[in-house]
């Protein structure tokens, strides 16, 4: 396995892993390994529970932390409103335990809970074959948070101090940060993803709000200035040593602001946004790893993020009719599907996928089974693929997923 391909791997929950038990991270801390883990802070006077996963670990997670603590949850904390954290809350609450959250938990969970069928869609499409026999239609329970904040929190349990911040630069306008001050350890759930020192993914291929550059290089600070001693991360290992978590934190940090440095910097020269995708890059000395972030989106969602989505480029983007629209007449100006076949299958052998790729898709619109054009669709993808090394996972999914499918009309 090339090191490229650990980083994809190390996101997948194994069959027969549900049945690995709890696994102690020093300080009376037990972490349950899944989609996302979750976390068991014991005390003497009850445990605290972080995240609660998806619905259909809730059982391993009970099982697990039952093992190595007979106290009782006395509350749950999510790091953010995602599914994996938070779709477990109803098997794992009773009466009497506080459920404790960002202030704007609420309004992430009414968008995922709405668009709940679109994104099950998309989310298919790419895990299907990572996360089997889940009916994704299903939508349990939403939490009952009984505790909000706005910028921080504390409370003492056990004798064991919490302080919980504001970290609106993560995945999720909710995102919060877990931290025990006399043991400076810091619980960061998915603020920085799920593959930590990775340049942060600010727009996910699956669909979600984009995130903010801004806000990140904030959150980044905010979690420098605990100096933490102890980062445990929603994936993974936790990251030890002060220094070494300064080291990478800062990296992470000035990476991105080298990113929207260049991206405002050619914005305000007039260079349009498809080149500047193909023009930023990161600095060598901050050439971190893309398997989760990937410059090219983080480019776009910069842009986006500051102008939406009107580009000045065309009118037409002003209004309802695509592009795709006029292929229909396209094709009949070139006397048929021939040429623009003959046109892609050019671009394929020099080496241009993308090129090849908008022939093909005109081709495919009106020809959807023709094996030629789904031939040359084929090829560009693996050919995506492998120039791509294989390093960002939801690339490498989607890639998978579209040679997949064409295997299959093929």
């Amino acid at each position: 396995m090339s090191a490229q391909q650990q980083p994809l791997n190390a996101l997948i929950v194994k069959e027969g892993e549900g049945e690995q038990p709890a696994v102690p991270l020093g300080d009376g801390i037990y972490a349950s390994r899944g989609i996302s883990n979750s976390y068991l802070v014991t005390t003497p006077d009850g445990d605290l529970l972080i995240n609660t996963g998806m619905y259909f670990e809730a059982d391993q997670i009970r099982s697990r932390f039952a093992e190595v603590s007979d106290h009782p949850v006395r509350a749950i904390v999510f790091t953010q409103g995602h599914p994996d954290h938070v779709g477990g809350w109803s098997q794992l609450t009773a009466p009497g335990i506080e459920t404790i959250a960002h202030a704007n938990h609420a309004d992430v969970r009414e968008y995922f809970h709405n668009l709940q069928p679109f994104y099950a869609r998309r989310t298919g499409k790419l895990w299907s074959r990572d996360i089997t026999n889940v009916d994704r239609s299903y939508q349990p329970p939403e939490p009952v948070v009984t505790t909000t904040f706005l910028d921080s929190h504390a409370f003492t349990l056990g004798g064991r101090r919490f302080e919980l911040y504001s970290t609106p630069g993560g995945e999720t306008t909710d995102s919060l940060v877990v931290w025990l001050p006399d043991e400076r350890i810091l619980f960061t759930g998915n603020l920085f993803g799920p593959l930590f020192g990775h340049v942060p993914n600010l727009y996910t291929v699956r669909g979600d709000k984009i995130r903010s550059a801004i806000s990140y290089l904030h959150t980044v600070d905010r979690v420098l200035a605990l100096a933490p001693e102890v980062l445990i991360t929603g994936h993974g290992e936790p990251i030890r040593g002060a220094e070494e978590i300064r080291r990478r934190l800062t990296q992470l940090r000035d990476a991105t602001a080298s990113l929207r440095d260049q991206t405002i910097e050619g914005m305000n020269a007039g260079v349009d946004l498809w080149t500047l995708m193909g023009q930023v890059t990161l600095p060598p000395e901050l050439n971190i790893p893309q398997g989760h972030g990937k410059v090219p989106w983080i480019v776009r969602a910069i842009w986006e993020e500051h102008t939406g989505w009107f580009r000045y480029e065309s009118t037409t983007e002003l209004y309802h009719v695509p592009p795709s629209a006029i292929w229909d007449e396209l094709i009949d100006l070139a006397g048929g599907t021939a040429p623009l076949l003959a046109r892609a299958e050019a671009h394929l052998a020099a080496g241009r996928p993308l090129e090849a790729l908008h022939f093909a898709e005109i081709v495919l619109s009106q020809a959807p089974d023709d094996p030629n054009a789904l031939r040359v669709k084929l090829d560009a993808h693996e050919l995506l693929l492998a120039r791509g090394g294989r390093e960002n996972f939801s690339e490498v999914r989607w890639l998978e997923a579209e040679i997949r499918d064409t295997q299959e009309k093929l």
